[in-house]
Formats: structure tokens, C-alpha cells, sequence
């Protein structure tokens, strides 16, 4: 499937829930899943790869989804890791739970792995979907463009003049700028939980896909 994306130029889109390699299956095992790095690989800078993770993913299944350009985890269900609680209690002797290990509280906040968290895997496939709507299928398209005859009328927005404070050192909020300028206030936003005092992600201009990296004031002085 992987082989005809690339093909065929079509995002790709990983739903992981698995275990990672089987011991018993040993280098089979392990081969396999150098195919797959492979393909990722030879993908990335090609077509988008979004993975989405929607259980406890072990090894195999946590390197893969971390050569993606995207990753989704859903809360309390996901788990990423390299190797799981019971192998870190047998080789350091600590005891850890698998949420604790590899759950949304570590990756979205802590290791900066996971770009988006899910309450649930319905949330996961419609964040999944508003992703593409801002990406283009492949390096050779453009991203996808939504006219709009209300967005090409120009008009005045009197809050900018009071969001932005004339008082260099007082906090304000740079998400209330950024949704008053794209339209229609729809800002995607990526790694929302970390490095808070950056904000980056989608929004649009005219229909046309834009990216935003911009200082956050209120957290840290930005």
C-alpha cells in the first residue's frame, strides 16, 4: 500500500495499534519492519504520512510513526514506546505503567513527539481529515484552495487596535491575533502542548494554505 501512494501520489494515512516485533519471529520479524522505515523514507518530503496512534505501540510500531510527518494520539487508549513496562521492570527493576511510559501526558507535553491529541478515534479521523484539507497530496501539487467570495472583501477589524497592547511589557494572547486574521478564524494549531511560548500551524489567506510560526507572550514572555 505504501509502494502505491508513492505511486499513485496519495497521502498516507497509519491507523497502529500493535505490540511491535515478535520475539519468537526474530530477524523475519525485524526485516519486515526495515521494509516498512524504508518506505517512510522514501516517502517523507513525497507525500504526507499522518499516523495515528490508537493503542499501545511497541518497537517497530513507535520508530515507524516517528519518520512520519504527523502524529495523533489518542488519549488514554495510545501508548508509544520503545519497549514496554514489563521490559523495563525486568532490565532496571523500575515499576511504570504503560501511560505513564508512552501516553499523551509524556509525548505531548514532554518529548515534543506527538503533534495532535485525540479524546477518541472519531476525533482522531476528523483531525486527521482537517490536516489534509490544509496539505497537498504531493510535492507536486499545490495545497488544497477553498475560494470564497465573502473572503475577498477587505474589511476593518477595530479589536486588533486593542489585542496588541501599547505597553511592550503586558502579556497578550497571539491565538485572538492569529483567528481574526486567517479566514474565517480557522487556525489549526500544532504541538499545541509544547514549547507553549511557540505557536505554529494552518491557517488560511484568500483560500490559499499558510503556515504560522509566531511568539506567545503570554507564556514565558514568548
Amino acid at each position: 500500500v505504501m509502494d502505491n501512494a508513492l505511486k499513485t501520489g496519495d497521502p498516507f494515512v497509519f491507523i497502529n495499534d500493535s505490540g511491535g516485533a515478535r520475539i519468537q519471529e526474530g530477524v523475519d520479524a525485524l526485516s519486515g519492519y526495515g521494509g516498512i522505515f524504508h518506505r517512510n523514507v522514501k516517502m517523507s518530503g513525497v507525500v504526507p504520512q499522518i499516523s495515528i496512534i490508537a493503542g499501545p505501540c511497541a518497537g517497530g510500531a513507535a520508530y515507524s510513526p516517528a519518520l512520519t510527518d504527523f502524529i495523533i494520539q489518542v488519549r488514554h487508549e495510545g501508548q508509544l514506546f520503545i519497549t514496554g513496562p514489563n521490559v523495563i521492570k525486568q532490565v532496571t527493576g523500575e515499576v511504570i505503567s504503560a501511560e505513564q511510559l508512552g501516553g499523551v501526558d509524556s509525548h505531548a507535553y514532554y518529548s515534543g513527539v506527538v503533534h495532535f491529541v485525540a479524546e477518541n478515534d472519531e476525533e482522531a479521523i476528523a483531525l486527521t481529515q482537517r490536516l489534509l484539507s490544509f496539505l497537498p497530496s504531493n510535492n507536486l501539487e499545490d495545497p488544497p484552495y477553498y475560494p470564497d467570495e465573502e473572503l475577498g472583501q477587505i474589511v476593518d477589524d477595530e479589536s486588533l487596535n486593542q489585542i496588541v497592547p501599547d505597553d511592550p511589557k503586558k502579556a497578550y494572547d497571539m491565538r485572538d491575533v492569529i483567528t481574526r486574521i486567517v479566514d474565517r478564524g480557522d487556525f489549526l494549531e500544532v504541538q499545541e502542548h509544547f514549547a507553549p511560548n511557540i505557536i505554529i500551524g494552518f491557517g488560511r489567506m484568500m483560500g490559499r494554505t499558510i503556515g504560522i510560526i509566531a511568539n506567545q507572550p503570554k507564556v514565558k514572555a514568548g
